[in-house]
């Protein structure tokens, strides 16, 4: 495999040097004729990108090989489009070719780049394109290490790397601009029927869908379903402690889902369908374990509450068509069978305590 690289570096750097597009095509302007594109005229992007920038992402230009500032990159943190901010790699998919671009055996997520047939400089090859806006990202080779067998060759120029310590220093700084305002992380089996239950708490600010505890950076939904991540539906519930509390917030989530079962929520099975609470602090450990304590003590289950309680580590927000999703899908089976149910007991047990504009 060391020669299969060695090989193909050899060629990219002669071709780099006698043609200067290594992995590029040509220097002809990426045109959004694709309807899905973000649509931007030339002059904007011109403005908005420099001009290595503009010349790798709309020009399908390249760079020079050993060049680029994230080729040696070890951050943990995810890789995004330099022009439109579509996240499209993390740190684990990056690997070292020695080819001297960046390298990543898989994107985060299907749909995130699109591939083209490049015929220029006497080759054939495999263009990858943002599929977000169009940016020329670089070329995909079927030589990777990896189990994938994929190596996706990118110019550093077209990406924008976000280290994952920078996300939750920036998160806690939010926070704490506002002594009122708190977060907290449950997982009490499906995402979409939690985050449905908490759009309707008067107090709630904002709820959001996603993945937390598990080992795998920024993880898909098919990646998760597969139960190799280790990570739990969750919603991540930011509240104006003004407003509501923690202790209702954790009788919410006591009410509407069963901490009794192991890794499944009805019909739902799986580590990702877990009873998990991720505390940040002291204050939410004890206000928790008090409150499954208090469970427990009284046998308000028939069976014993076998929440998890784990420190908070990392959140990573599901995919788009994830967030709202019972308030843009109440039709379908699902939302019908099992989230609808849900929101009747909350309800009727917290009646009082709906948000003015979900009467």
């Amino acid at each position: 495999m060391i020669q299969i690289f060695s090989f193909n570096c050899r060629l990219l750097l002669f071709l780099f040097l006698i043609s200067f597009t290594a992995c590029g095509q040509s220097n002809k302007k990426i045109e959004n004729s694709d309807s899905t594109l973000l649509n931007k005229s030339d002059a904007e992007w011109k403005q908005q990108l420099s001009k290595e920038q503009y010349y790798v992402l709309r020009q399908k230009g390249t760079e020079a090989p050993f060049s680029g500032k994230l080729l040696l990159n070890k951050d943990k943190g995810i890789y995004k489009c330099a022009a439109c901010g579509n996240e499209l790699f993390t740190d684990e998919m990056k690997f070292d070719s020695h080819c001297g671009w960046p390298s990543f055996d898989r994107e985060i997520a299907g749909g995130k780049i699109k591939t083209h047939e490049d015929n220029s400089l006497g080759m054939h090859r495999t263009e990858i394109i943002c599929a977000k806006c169009g940016g020329h990202l670089g070329h995909l080779f079927d030589d990777g290490p990896t189990e994938t067998g994929k190596r996706y060759c990118v110019n550093s120029l077209s990406l924008e790397f976000q280290r994952l310590q920078d996300v939750q220093e920036k998160d806690a700084v939010l926070i704490n601009k506002n002594s009122n305002i708190d977060t907290i992380t449950l997982g009490g089996g499906c995402f979409w029927c939690v985050e449905a239950v908490y759009e309707m708490l008067d107090g709630v600010k904002t709820v959001e869908s996603g993945y937390s505890g598990g080992k795998v950076v920024n993880p898909s939904y098919k990646e998760v379903c597969m139960g190799n991540t280790g990570h739990a539906e969750v919603a991540q519930i930011i509240f104006d402690n003004q407003k509501t509390s923690l202790e209702e917030i954790l009788k919410v989530f006591f009410t509407v889902h069963d901490p009794t079962t192991y890794n499944r929520q009805g019909a739902d099975e799986g580590e990702q369908y877990r009873s998990v609470i991720f505390y940040r602090n002291q204050k939410q450990y004890d206000v928790a374990k008090s409150i499954i304590d208090e469970l427990n003590k009284n046998k308000v289950y028939p069976d014993p509450v076998i929440t998890q309680l784990n420190p908070f580590k990392a959140f990573y927000k599901a995919e788009d068509y994830h967030q709202d999703y019972y308030a843009i899908n109440k039709n379908k089976p699902y939302c019908k069978m099992v989230i609808q149910p849900k929101l009747e007991k909350f309800e009727k047990i917290f009646k009082n305590r709906i948000k003015k504009s979900q009467k």
